[in-house]
């Protein structure tokens, strides 16, 4: 962290703590960009990497799926952080709970803290996971690792891996929003160099170059992602996060939009060059080692299989990078359902439940279904905060209506939000073959379009 990253002028004590949890971010505590590229690369070059792309070999992606719809989905994705969600931040400077809380009403945004709190310890504790399969790699047999077809936990000896883990992870994100932005900004370069060799190496261990010919599909399995499912999963794996506008708690810290474009540097060295690299992991092992993709391998033995000791300790980090805020949110989503709990305490709360989670491997084998499934939950309500800070006052609806009206309970979002992600999952329900990441952006927009017509109508 450089010198600009620090607050210029001391600040007073305030009754909600050193974050401004329900207040906007002063200009003292504003973060240089630095702060912000070191927390999206370290975020996004992480632990999961190592899991998703050996999933698109299983799942059957090509070269120009993975090449052409990579780069496309990953580039949507960084707009909707530089212009939607940067620009709100910008302006506001409050986080996300807050925000819904001045539009939804306590008692409503209570309910959905609840869920969005939950879903992220869930995507924490699968990065432990992946964690845990480093960590296993030097006890051999002691410690059974995962397969992708795993959803229980392996072992006692796999429990108490994660367990320390987590508890670990948990630490890091207690300190606060300074501390994980600076373990991400030293850790990245480093992370992102670990699986540039990992990718070199299996390029030698094969005896070529050609990627083209290297990033075939693997046997065809039951689930097969073609272009538009890449396209969709990289643009929306974080949909709650940009869409969906969790990151209003972290880019409200930041000096002017611009800084959305700090998400870039995840998104084409961790989403892009990251998963490819990874992806040659399970390609080495399916054609040299005789593997079946469909069970596919724990990251920590393939990642020690190529750069040895350095790869574990790079999974490890990998993961704790991505863990620390995803769990810096989840404390945020439990302080916002109960305000007078102290944003530490919230924050323990939410490391034991990433921590239980992350014995079960099926959060992080199942990865590329779960997150569909919680952007589908999550993402939809952020269309209702577009809506009031740039289409309200056009529409003739009052912008922070709970807090203008002193409502507890708005019941347009309510509907808004609950409908159209009913549709969603029925959708998934009776149409199983419909991956869950294509749903985020329709789900999005519908629920934008019935919180304009309920607001309108229930006036």
């Amino acid at each position: 962290m450089t010198t600009s990253d620090l607050p210029q002028t001391a600040e007073p004590a305030t009754a909600s703590g050193s974050e401004f949890e329900r207040e906007p971010v002063p200009a003292g505590a504003l973060k240089g960009f630095s702060s912000f590229w070191g927390m999206y690369a370290g975020e996004h070059t992480a632990g999961t990497e190592f899991m998703i792309g050996p999933l698109f070999v299983a799942w059957g992606a090509n070269a120009f799926d993975l090449i052409v719809g990579l780069l496309l989905g990953n580039l949507l994705a960084v707009l909707c952080w530089r212009f939607l969600t940067a620009e709100i931040a910008t302006h506001e400077r409050l986080t996300l709970y807050y925000q819904l809380e001045k539009i939804c009403g306590r008692g409503l945004v209570t309910l959905y803290n609840f869920f969005n709190g939950v879903l992220f310890c869930f995507l924490a504790g699968a990065m432990v996971t992946v964690s845990a399969t480093a960590v296993g790699v030097p006890f051999g047999d002691t410690i059974k690792m995962p397969q992708f077809t795993d959803t229980m936990p392996t072992g006692v000896a796999w429990v108490l891996a994660c367990v320390v883990i987590g508890l670990a992870m948990t630490v890091v994100a207690v300190r606060g929003y300074s501390v994980v932005a600076r373990v991400g900004h030293i850790s990245a370069p480093w992370m992102f160099l670990v699986f540039v060799a990992c990718g070199f190496v299996m390029l030698g261990k094969l005896h070529t170059t050609d990627l083209w010919s290297l990033l075939q599909p693997a046997e065809a399995g039951p689930a097969k992602v073609g272009f538009w499912g890449i396209v969709c999963f990289s643009w929306f794996c974080n949909s709650a996060m940009h869409l969906g506008m969790s990151d209003l708690s972290v880019l409200r810290f930041a000096r002017k939009p611009g800084y959305g474009w700090a998400s870039a540097v995840g998104m084409f060295l961790g989403h892009y060059v990251a998963w490819i690299c990874a992806a040659l992991l399970l390609v080495y092992w399916v054609r040299e080692k005789g593997v079946d993709p469909m069970t596919g391998m724990a990251p920590g033995p393939m990642v020690y299989d190529a750069v040895g000791w350095t790869g574990l300790i790079c999974v490890v980090i990998a993961g704790w990078t991505t863990a620390n805020p995803t769990i810096y949110r989840a404390g945020l989503a439990f302080q916002g359902m109960f305000p007078a709990m102290s944003r530490t305490l919230a924050t323990v709360i939410a490391g034991v439940v990433c921590t239980v989670a992350s014995v079960f491997p099926a959060f992080a084998m199942k990865l590329l279904d779960f997150v569909g499934i919680y952007g589908t939950i999550l993402a939809p309500v952020g269309a209702v905060i577009a809506v009031d800070f740039f289409l309200a006052r056009r529409l003739g609806i009052p912008r922070y209506p709970a807090e203008a009206s002193g409502s507890t309970f708005n019941l347009a979002v309510f509907l808004a939000w609950s409908i159209s992600v009913a549709v969603a999952m029925g959708v998934l329900y009776w149409q199983p073959s419909i991956h869950s990441f294509f749903l985020p952006l329709p789900t999005w927009l519908a629920c934008g379009g019935l919180y304009i017509m309920f607001s309108k109508f229930m006036r």
